[in-house]
């Protein structure tokens, strides 16, 4: 035997001794030989978590992923693939499911709304994705209705385009030129614009320009899934980490054939795009379709009974206060979930719903409620948890109780 042979061996029987053996193993076999116990990082750094009580907001980190769905990014996390192998899967998988031409997943709904921006405007183009943002002698404007303004808009404006306000459609028709790349329309501002969906739609067959709805916050219903396909928009955004219980860092993006493989060259792993920077890996891929998967063969009519239930059980838990008035209310578009509005007698108890919010933020556990309300207190019961509820009539009993 060599010299260099003995030493070899040597070496390898020295790290697996000192406990690096699972090195040299294959992830499945180096996954089960190393247990290790889970660590509360939350815990240990100090952040302090909180009931959940208002609902599918950025800042209060979405929504909560069923254990399928951590199950299944687990098993992705230890295996290498080719990402855009996998991308097309996912996305033919989530066009199936959801019955429309084209489907991707993305990193959130506002980086499906610069992708879909970026499509409309570049193309297949490699020249063109390398120029965005700088759309000098491209498509660069986007036709929108001035009540569909919104702060998210700055994903649209990201691909180097001018927003381009109308109010009428007919406003909207002589605003259309050679510059016109797409025409936005955010579903949630719908009761207060003049141009509703389907005529919009058909504005834009009419002058052949595409047109990309924003559809974030709305599922559940489950119906909208399909529905904006269905009336002709060409391509429509969700977010996944809300009402779907997709990873929070996840979207999607449906429509066209042509422009979803248009937007799909704008990303990752597309290394010179306008959103290499929104990385969406593996793991967002398989958890994001299995919680699409899970969204919809849930039965939704119990999940709606059993929020029915929480409210209900909080309006008991402060009937005894005469001056309180608490009804379950459902917004008639976006978040279109029951919640519970809860007023009382403001002077007499010398509490206003903001201060109120503060005494559940800052008690134990802390609780979040929909932040902004200065007429009332608005509770969010879909995003709790088993056991919150109880919790949440209590915290607010008690506070009631002691004015």
């Amino acid at each position: 035997m060599r010299k260099s042979q003995v030493n070899r061996r040597a070496v390898l029987g020295a790290i697996a001794g000192a406990g690096g053996l699972p090195l040299l193993l294959p992830s499945s076999q180096a996954q089960a030989q190393t247990q290790l116990p889970a660590r509360d990082l939350i815990k240990e750094l100090g952040v302090r978590p909180c009931i959940n009580a208002a609902g599918t907001y950025t800042a209060l980190t979405g929504s909560l992923m069923p254990p399928e769905v951590i199950a299944a990014i687990q098993v992705a996390s230890r295996q290498y693939v080719r990402l855009n192998e996998l991308h097309d899967a996912i996305g033919r998988r989530i066009a199936e499911l959801l019955k429309c031409e084209a489907a991707m997943v993305s990193a959130g709904c506002a980086s499906a709304l610069t992708l879909a921006t970026a499509a409309c405007v570049a193309g297949d183009d490699p020249e063109r994705i390398r120029c965005i943002p700088d759309t000098t002698g491209m498509k660069n404007e986007v036709l929108v209705q001035r009540s569909h303004r919104v702060g998210y808009d700055h994903a649209i404006r990201n691909a180097g385009v001018r927003l381009i306000e109308i109010e009428t459609a007919e406003e909207l028709e002589k605003k259309i030129n050679e510059r016109t790349a797409m025409m936005f329309f955010l579903n949630s501002s719908d009761p207060q614009g003049k141009i509703h969906h389907e005529e919009f739609v058909a504005l834009g067959k009419k002058h052949n320009i595409p047109t990309l709805i924003d559809a974030a916050a709305d599922v559940p219903p489950i119906e909208n899934l399909f529905r904006f396909t269905k009336i002709g928009f060409d391509l429509v955004a969700f977010s996944g980490g809300k009402g779907l219980c997709g990873p929070q860092s996840s979207g999607l993006l449906l429509g066209r054939k042509n422009l979803i493989a248009a937007a799909r060259l704008n990303n990752n792993p597309n290394s010179d795009s306008i959103c290499r920077t929104n990385k969406v890996n593996k793991e967002e891929l398989v958890g994001m379709l299995v919680a699409l998967e899970l969204f919809l063969n849930r039965d939704h009519a119990a999940v709606w009974k059993e929020w029915e239930a929480r409210a209900s059980k909080i309006i008991r838990a402060l009937s005894e206060f005469s001056d309180v008035k608490a009804e379950v209310q459902v917004p008639a578009i976006a978040n279109a979930v029951p919640h519970l509005h809860i007023r009382w007698d403001f002077e007499k108890r010398k509490l206003s719903p903001s201060q109120m919010a503060d005494k559940l933020r800052d008690g134990e556990p802390s609780i979040e409620v929909v932040p902004g309300s200065r007429r009332e207190l608005v509770v969010g019961v879909w995003m709790m948890q088993p056991g919150d509820d109880a919790i949440v009539a209590q915290r607010i009993r008690q506070i009631l109780a002691s004015t």
